[in-house]
């Protein structure tokens, strides 16, 4: 079997915790079925991770990493920052086959809450999405896009408190939720509400 370079092993690594913490839990997977799972043995993921705690903060980390990588190539040729916003609105990471159980592992993390380093690690992320989404709000905002009645840091939070309540649903796999009885999305509901027609 060939062997893999440090960075594309430590990938490795993470891609089958993602797998293995999302079907067992952080507190149930075991270094040594990650190993089975990744075909090593297990001082091999000693030589990438400290421990277990940090295996599971690096794929939050990488989780919020490539969220962020993700919607800026999305958006990248977007016409205008409604458009822009239009996008965001469009893809909740929590729900998206890339992303599902990266995310799915992240929110595990509420069980993990009296442990500091996974703690910071989830509210780094959150901070960091919330910036984000704050910074794209205050440009359609300043464009005349999206109304100045609200602050756009209450705006990003409340875009994500809606996202994270979608994506758990959807997790729990709640047939139709987020949707009404002719079809309306509440991403169309979001767009219709945050979102001014050009004058």
């Amino acid at each position: 079997m060939r062997r893999l370079s440090a960075d594309k092993r430590r990938e490795q690594l993470l891609d089958k915790a993602a797998q293995l913490f999302a079907r067992r839990g952080y507190a149930r997977a075991t270094t040594s079925e990650l190993a089975r799972a990744a075909g090593v043995t297990e001082p091999i993921i000693y030589r990438h991770f400290k421990s277990k705690r940090d295996l599971y903060v690096a794929l939050i980390e990488r989780t919020a990493a490539r969220t962020l990588e993700h919607w800026q190539d999305r958006l990248a040729d977007a016409a205008d920052p409604a458009d822009r916003l239009r996008r965001l609105l469009a893809e909740n990471p929590m729900v998206s086959p890339e992303s599902r159980e990266p995310y799915r592992v992240l929110l595990q993390a509420i069980t993990e809450v009296d442990d500091a380093e996974i703690r910071a690690a989830v509210s780094v992320h959150f901070q960091n999405l919330h910036r984000f989404l704050a910074d794209e709000i205050r440009a359609a905002q300043e464009h005349r896009r999206v109304a100045s009645r609200f602050s756009p840091e209450l705006i990003a939070w409340t875009l994500i408190h809606v996202g994270l309540g979608y994506g758990v649903l959807a997790a729990l796999q709640v047939e139709h939720q987020g949707e009404d009885d002719q079809g309306m999305h509440v991403q169309a509901l979001l767009e219709r509400i945050l979102i001014a027609r050009p004058e």
